[in-house]
């Protein structure tokens, strides 16, 4: 279970695989849209990468892997089956940190270079020389880091009282402390050296794979999309930006459009999902994990029993979360129900209006700063260092994230921006996400990073501000309704979508233990946790059981979702509390921010009084919801 680099995984709304906002943050407008539209979204920023290579073709590249493979092998002579006699030394934890600053130290070479391919590969998913670079880049890494897999095995086979001894004996090592605390967290499901050795190497062959079949033939689908202009071929971003369209008929035209391509490629993405499902089986058994999910919540550093409470709370929340929101836009639109390609419709009779690129990074950054100099300054870095990428391209990866790369550069953020109010919201939650990892950056490659459950707080709050921001300047009820749904719409989509997602992958994953499923098994799966989730006011058509296929977290984290719904409930609680606060909090909060992932969640919500054991936790954070639902009822007839 060695932590080792060997994948590109962006962090947070990060790879879209990871956001839960794939429909809100799609898209790219047909040649058919205004000239107004393309005018205001002209000069969209590209990111430059020079900060980590040149290109492709940059010697420093070819040289750094070649530094990194003798200090990797100088690194394995002389520790490889040393570990116990060196500590038994009285100087053995001085020696220790020597030998955790090199591996440190390799951790951050060998993720400047997977950082850089998969951050090249990003920008064009189906250019098959960016492809092969990736694939390369990432088998050489995976080939290199084993002479490195055996350091973190043979630490956790050292005793407890030995560790302990070398901590308290030896400043050097006490910062490592945490990390050392959490590596043997995972003590328990460590395999034989030789074992761990297999799964690696077959990594790239196994799981790793699927993944990037699943990303290139989601990047190569074309979705025929019947519009009153004619029909129109187009890439899956365009296609779900349709989903928001203020036109029910092309509403209707994109969900058809994605039903028809989904079902035609079920067959595809169904083998995907159960070879996945079934590699994860295995290594679970392998290594001693009792339910489908824990080898996630060991990833988070949660109990399993904190993650049951939110879901629980969650699903006993529905009726009063999207089952009432949801009959409340039904009504706004004139209908007993809401079909499925209406859920994310903006609301009728609100003009909508284009946001280009200056004005969003004014609203945002306006929002920072009013929270904290210091949160504007950091922010303020993205857009004048050339960190963020914004325009949507062909092949470019869907939807948006935040990735950190190491400590010894800088995070880069990539976006889908169409200048949609929801858009907006992305920058604000992508730029939370890079905030936290500048911070986090000062605990260095093996303590910056951060589980996912805490990953998300800094995305969420700095949505938080600039929806507070911008409802501050609300001028009249419908522009006060408008901005009331839209973050409503979001909060159901990070909470209530995020946790139905987690109990379709817990039905899938447990009935793959019984056998292969169909496409059409899936199908089933996903439509009993939707049509649960969503309510009796929106109808789920024909079409709709397929929509499970296009969703990135399933194939790239599984559980991976429940830490949007962590997040966003964490973020309640905590805005709270910085509502009732005085300065100090903003302090606080950076301490926080900056602690990465050297504490435990427990710790880290201390200091605000805030504890995710507590039952009424997750309940505080739903009724955040509730109330700004409660506040739009109470616009009607205004």
């Amino acid at each position: 279970m060695s932590r080792h680099i060997s994948a590109f995984r962006p962090v947070g709304s990060s790879s879209q695989a990871l956001s839960p906002f794939l429909l809100e943050k799609s898209a790219v407008f047909s040649a058919s849209e205004s000239g107004a539209v393309a005018h205001d979204l002209t000069d969209l920023p590209e990111w430059d990468l020079t900060d980590l290579y040149a290109g492709m073709d940059d010697e420093r590249l070819q040289s750094d892997f070649s530094k990194m493979e003798e200090e990797a092998r100088a690194f394995a002579k002389d520790y490889q089956g040393h570990l116990a006699d060196m500590l038994a030394k009285a100087d053995g934890g001085d020696l220790l940190a020597e030998a955790l600053k090199r591996y440190e130290a390799m951790q951050d070479g060998l993720g400047r270079i997977i950082s850089f391919a998969g951050l090249v590969y990003s920008g064009n998913t189906i250019d098959p020389v960016r492809a092969k670079f990736y694939g390369d880049v990432q088998e050489r890494i995976t080939t290199l880091s084993t002479l490195l897999l055996f350091f973190e095995l043979e630490l956790n086979r050292i005793g407890d009282d030995v560790l302990q001894g070398c901590i308290q004996a030896s400043e050097a090592l006490a910062y490592y402390g945490p990390w050392i605390e959490d590596l043997r967290k995972e003590k328990p499901y460590q395999l034989d050296d030789k074992i761990e050795q297999l799964f690696h190497e077959k990594s790239v062959t196994g799981a790793a794979a699927w993944n990037r079949l699943f990303d290139e033939t989601m990047a190569g689908l074309r979705f025929s999309v019947a519009l009153e202009e004619g029909v129109q071929e187009l890439a899956i971003e365009q296609t779900l930006n349709l989903l928001t369209d203020e036109d029910e008929a092309k509403r209707k035209a994109a969900s058809d459009a994605l039903a028809t391509t989904f079902k035609a490629n079920l067959g595809t993405f169904g083998l995907i999902s159960n070879v996945l499902a079934k590699d994860k089986a295995i290594s679970d058994q392998w290594r001693g994990f009792d339910d489908v999910a824990d080898s996630r919540h060991l990833a988070n550093r949660v109990e399993r029993e904190v993650v049951d409470a939110l879901v629980d709370a969650v699903q006993k929340a529905y009726p009063n979360l999207s089952h009432r929101y949801y009959k409340l836009k039904a009504k706004w639109f004139g209908k007993d129900v809401l079909e499925h390609w209406d859920r994310n419709a903006p609301l009728p009779k609100v003009e909508s209006k284009v946001i280009g690129w200056e004005e969003a990074r004014a609203i945002v950054q306006d929002a920072y700063g009013g929270f904290s100099p210091q949160m504007a300054e950091i922010s303020g870095q993205f857009f004048d260092k050339g960190w963020i990428d914004a325009p949507v391209r062909e092949g470019k990866s869907p939807g948006a994230f935040a990735h950190p790369t190491v400590p010894s550069a800088h995070p880069y953020v990539l976006l889908n921006y169409l200048g949609k109010p929801r858009d907006v919201m992305t920058l604000a939650h992508e730029l939370g996400h890079g905030v936290h990892q500048v911070l986090a950056a000062k605990q260095g490659a093996l303590m910056a990073p951060t589980p996912l459950t805490l990953a998300e707080t800094a995305s969420v709050f700095g949505e938080m501000l600039t929806f507070r921001s911008l409802l501050a300047k609300a001028e009249g009820v419908e522009q006060r309704r408008a901005l009331l749904a839209g973050k409503v719409e979001d909060m159901l989509n990070t909470v209530v979508r995020q946790i139905a997602f987690y109990l379709f992958e817990r039905k899938l994953h447990s009935a793959r233990k019984e056998g292969e499923l169909t496409a059409d098994q899936i199908c089933e799966l996903w439509m009993s946790v939707q049509a649960e989730s969503l309510g009796p006011h929106v109808r789920l058509s024909e079409g709709y059981e397929t929509f499970w296929a296009y969703i990135p977290h399933f194939i790239h984290s599984p559980f991976y979702v429940y830490a949007y719904a962590f997040g966003d409930c964490l973020v309640n609680s905590l805005y709270s509390v910085y509502q009732n606060s005085d300065e100090s909090f903003v302090e606080k909060y950076f301490d926080m921010l900056s602690a990465g992932g050297s504490k435990h969640h427990s710790a880290l919500l201390a200091p605000f009084g805030l504890d995710a054991k507590d039952p009424d936790f997750w309940s505080k954070g739903l009724s955040v919801i509730e109330d700004l639902i409660a506040e739009l009822e109470a616009l009607e007839g205004q």
